[in-house]
């Protein structure tokens, strides 16, 4: 199968069932490109992980500047941080109710 018959199979599928999404306020707008903001850092925090081992390809590792690698993880909680506020999540709530929840799991598994 080539590039474009597998892109005409996946349209014919897409007719089957369309994705409807509709949004509708400023507040479901904020969310959804808080969350793709926050991905785009994830992705260029792990671009910078691979830098810092050294499994980047050599013209990347001449341009790495591990200095942005910690920049890289500021972004990565300062936007998770502002997709927290967009979403109304309680950030300290949520961060303590997991902590119990890991400390629970590893007390049953120790």
């Amino acid at each position: 199968m080539n590039i474009d018959t597998l892109q005409e199979k996946v349209k014919e599928l897409d007719k089957k069932k369309p994705v409807i999404y509709q949004l509708n306020t400023q507040r479901e707008k904020e969310i959804l490109t808080k969350t793709i903001k926050l991905n785009e850092e994830v992705g260029e925090l792990c671009n910078d992980t691979l830098s810092v081992l050294k499994l980047q390809r050599k013209s990347k590792l001449e341009n790495f500047d591990k200095r942005n690698f910690y920049e890289e993880f500021a972004d990565v909680i300062i936007t998770t941080i502002q997709l927290a506020n967009a979403a109304g999540v309680d950030l300290d709530r949520a961060i303590n109710d997991k902590l119990e929840k890991i400390e629970n799991r590893y007390k049953k598994d120790h």
